[in-house]
Formats: structure tokens, C-alpha cells, sequence
């Protein structure tokens, strides 16, 4: 009997779901239709670029009825590749990093890697300078600029004053319910923390979220630049300085 037809006559034709399913060869036409009809073998869950793993942990959560904190006991910052996956409905918090971070390890090629090295940084140093990039650039095209801005402030030896680098410090805000606070004061900025990089000079100890592949891609082929400032106006336009006089005439500009 004809597959459908099939389906039609036993009763399970309003019963199919859709989805990604696991089947074989070697199964047979009951099996086939039961395995259709008793639920999807795989989830579809994506995440999304310069999230941290807290968000990821929630979005895992909400797919999988995965528990945040078993997630969050096995996720490494910087390393839980953002893309979209299709994850064993069964799969365990250790698994499913697993499946992250050797998405990251096979997206990043050899010659990628290669060229983050002339940085003079290592691999986890430039996961570090990519998820600054990642957080910071507002587009595809700011961000080998930004990197390049970055590169030249730590070959400088000068504080890198990377306001995403607070917004992770500072955590959770429960008033808009964000993991990012919108916008900063002086008192953020002067918080005790390792990865305030205005008090601290070079990069922080860790990535402070998961960033794409372009924002690799920007550190590893970072725009040359005499730029030493950036700063993004309301509307999310960049705006460069080579002088401390020329960003504060953009600050005016742009920001007041």
C-alpha cells in the first residue's frame, strides 16, 4: 500500500508533527509512521550572537525544559558558538556544550587561526578581543574597525574603556530584566571589578559573551587604523578619532 495512503487509512494522518526525525533504512513502514506521529527526535534551538551563556542557559531552558544551572555548570563563556542546531531532545548539559564548542573549533579553519596568531595574542585571547568586538560593534562593517581600534589601544599598553565590558560586569538588571544595561554613569564605570577595563588596562580574564564569526573574523583580519577612539551616536552610527581632541569634538558632536 502506497505510504500515504497508508497514513490516511490507519488514522495518523492528523497525528504527523513536524520536524527533524531520526529514522532508517532499515525501518519499516510501521515503524516509520509510528516514529512521525510520537514526537520530534531532535530540537530546533538557535542562539544568537554576543549573548552570554546565562541567556543561552535560558533559551535551552525554554526549548528543552533543560535546567539553567545544569547548563550553566559545563558552558564556557565565548565558547558556546552561536548558530542553529538541531539538539537530541535527550541530551544532556555536557553534550549539548560539547556540540557547541566543537561547532566553534570546526567554523574557526586553520587559517583562520593562523591569522589570529599575528595578533601576537593566543586563541583564548582572541576569543576574549572577539567577544568585545562582538558586543561592541553595532555592524558588520564597524567591526574590523573597532578590532583594529582594540589592537592598537593594547599595543599602547592603554586601558581599553570598553563599556560592554562593565555591562557584563554589572550582571543582571532586574528593571528592564537584561543581562546589558542600556546606558552607563561614572559610578559603573568606577566599579571594582577585573573586567572593568577603564580601571584595568588590557583584556579581561574572560570572554564577556559568545561571539559569531565575523567578530572572530574581524580580530583575525582587523581593519589597519591610526584610529585610537570610536564612539556610536544614537542612531548606532560609528564615528573614529586619531586624537583625544578629535573623539571629544565627536563627543560633542554626536553625543550632546
Amino acid at each position: 500500500m502506497d505510504f500515504f495512503l497508508r497514513i490516511k487509512f490507519t488514522g495518523f494522518d492528523n497525528k504527523i508533527q513536524a520536524g527533524d526525525f531520526l529514522l532508517s533504512p532499515s525501518m519499516n513502514t510501521n515503524s516509520i509512521i509510528l516514529a512521525l506521529t510520537l514526537g520530534k527526535m531532535d530540537i530546533r534551538v538557535t542562539t544568537l550572537e554576543g549573548w552570554r551563556v546565562e541567556e543561552i542557559a535560558l533559551k535551552l531552558n525554554q526549548e528543552l525544559a533543560l535546567p539553567e544551572i545544569e547548563f550553566l555548570k559545563y558552558a564556557k563563556e565565548g565558547y558556546m558558538f552561536p548558530d542553529t542546531y538541531l539538539i537530541p531532545r535527550d541530551a544532556t548539559s555536557a553534550a549539548i556544550v560539547k556540540i557547541f564548542e566543537e561547532n566553534l573549533y570546526r567554523r574557526v579553519t586553520p587559517s583562520l587561526t593562523e591569522n589570529l596568531k599575528l595578533n601576537g595574542l593566543s586563541f583564548r585571547q582572541s576569543i576574549v578581543l572577539a567577544s568585545l568586538v562582538e558586543r561592541e560593534g553595532k555592524s558588520n562593517s564597524d567591526k574590523p574597525i573597532i578590532a583594529g581600534i582594540l589592537l592598537n589601544r593594547l599595543k599602547k599598553n592603554w586601558p581599553l574603556q570598553v563599556d560592554a565590558t562593565v555591562q557584563y560586569a554589572l550582571g543582571y538588571q532586574a528593571e528592564n530584566k537584561s543581562w546589558w544595561k542600556k546606558t552607563l554613569d561614572e559610578e559603573d564605570k568606577s566599579i571594582d571589578s577585573p573586567y572593568n577595563t577603564y580601571k584595568n588596562v588590557g583584556l579581561p580574564p574572560l570572554p564577556i559573551c559568545n561571539p559569531g564569526l565575523l567578530s572572530i573574523t574581524a580580530v583575525a583580519l582587523p581593519q589597519k587604523t591610526d584610529y585610537m577612539y570610536y564612539l556610536h551616536d544614537p542612531k548606532g552610527e560609528a564615528h573614529y578619532a586619531v586624537s583625544f581632541e578629535e573623539h571629544n569634538q565627536n563627543i560633542t558632536k554626536f553625543l550632546k
